[in-house]
């Protein structure tokens, strides 16, 4: 005779004839049970960035100060990969994953602020240069470009210039001294299709538009666009092999401007203010577009969309037709926008656009719509963010678009809202920090749908 019960675990024994056979699903594959509370901290857990699978993040367990983490979702696989500054905190920022290898600067206590690398081992976390021996590297905008790492950093010779390593001591060099007369502070290091556009400060005519191939020789202005002024090159987006920001060439004000790499192929896409300057902000890439935020005069600051042709960049929808729109939290999933805006009737909302006037629309709720919805994040094609309702405080929130499929996940924290931020998709879990009312914000918590 044979019969079928569920144990604990969901193990399912089958018993006949003398065979049992037991089925343990893998450490990972919770149960439908909601948010769970991974490990609390004495300070918020910060950079929370997926390498490989593997949450690396900034804590603070009380005794260690701000140190590297790591985890696995569960709270045994949760702990400090290294204590580097055993003395007081070495404070890792700029966490970067470059193919599979964690890039960050941290200070040791000895060297001050340089670039350092984590496989998640004790061993294998090591500082890889001490860039600038008499002081700060003042390391920033850490990008990955083909598996070498670019930032910006200073060392005792040269002011701010841009660097590369391959994680190495020796491959960690400076690609070219733009300006031997005191630094040329890259900023805005972006990767189009494995060349690396950035700006540069020059001192007599402000902003310049650079680009990369990670050899002095190949490392080139592309466009000044106002060579009599500052162009105030800013927001550079990488749209599907296209650089997309916003500039002044002098004559028409802030608007949106586009790059090839090539000076003929860097041209202003489209005046869309020619009383003033539009200020196209928010740039996010969705598919082979663009999307953003611009002031037509019109309009004032509503979303807009763009192909790279002047005549393909226009009004998307006018959300608020009696003032701004406040857009905000633009984020591309799968193919499709979604953000928070206000009509001015509502308040702020969470919206979502397939590029179309029709498909431009708030999303509401089939028992309550949320409000004030902020870092939002994707997993498996499903939109998760931090939002409130008319009974309930910040807490954590999923959509798919659609009423049935937009509900809050959890009440975390029900007597004060649980402020979720950082959410971050590591292979389909989603990990985040919470206050649940007993562990306060420092706790850091991970859900499974």
């Amino acid at each position: 005779m044979k019969s079928l019960c569920v144990v604990r675990l969901m193990a399912i024994v089958l018993l006949g004839a003398g065979l049992c056979l037991l089925f343990v699903p893998a450490p990972y594959a919770r149960a439908a049970t909601g948010p769970y509370l991974v490990r609390a901290f004495n300070a918020f857990p910060s950079s929370l960035t997926n390498v490989n699978g593997t949450l690396f993040f900034v804590a603070d367990d009380g005794v260690h100060g701000s140190e590297l983490w790591a985890s696995d979702g569960t709270p045994g696989g949760t702990r400090m990969v290294k204590d580097i500054h055993p003395s007081a905190s070495s404070s890792p920022n700029d966490l970067t994953n470059v193919n599979g290898t964690l890039f960050f600067a941290a200070d040791d206590g000895v060297h001050g602020g340089e670039l350092w690398k984590s496989d998640g081992t004790l061993k294998g976390t090591v500082m890889i240069k001490d860039v600038n021996l008499i002081g700060e590297s003042g390391l920033g905008w850490f990008t990955n470009v083909n598996g070498i790492l670019y930032v910006a950093a200073k060392d005792r010779t040269h002011g701010y210039e841009l660097w590369r390593s391959n994680g190495t001591r020796k491959g960690t060099r400076l690609v070219k001294d733009i300006n031997p007369s005191g630094g040329s502070f890259p900023l805005e290091l972006t990767n189009v299709n494995g060349i690396l556009f950035f700006t540069v400060q020059n001192r007599a005519y402000g902003t310049e538009l650079w680009q990369s191939d990670g050899t002095a020789n190949g490392t080139v202005k592309v466009k000044d666009p106002n060579p009599s002024g500052d162009s105030l090159v800013y927001y550079l987006t990488n749209v599907n092999g296209t650089l997309y920001f916003q500039a002044t060439d002098g004559t028409h004000g802030h608007e949106l401007w586009k790059s090839d790499g090539t000076p003929n192929g860097t041209v202003m896409v489209r005046d869309i203010n020619p009383s003033g300057e539009s200020r196209p902000e928010l740039l996010t890439s969705v598919g082979k577009l663009l999307f953003f935020e611009a002031n037509d005069r019109a309009h004032r600051r509503e979303l807009w969309k763009s192909d790279g042709t002047a005549q393909g960049t226009v009004l998307v929808k006018d959300i608020n037709p009696s003032g701004n729109s406040e857009l905000a939290n633009l984020t591309n999933l799968q193919g499709r926008l979604f953000f928070s805006a206000t009509d001015g009737v509502n308040g702020t909302r969470l919206w979502q656009s397939d590029g179309t006037k029709k498909g431009t629309a708030v999303v509401q709720g089939t028992t309550s719509t949320p409000s004030n919805p902020s870092h939002l994040a994707g997993v498996n094609g499903t939109l998760f963010f931090s939002a409130s309702d008319e009974n309930h405080d910040y807490e954590l929130w999923q959509s798919d678009g659609t009423a049935d499929g937009t509900f809050m996940v959890a009440n975390i924290n029900p007597s004060d809202g649980s402020y979720p931020y950082g959410l971050t998709n590591v292979n389909g879990t989603l990990f985040f920090a919470a206050d649940d009312g007993v562990n306060g914000n420092a706790a850091l918590w991970a859900y499974k749908p």
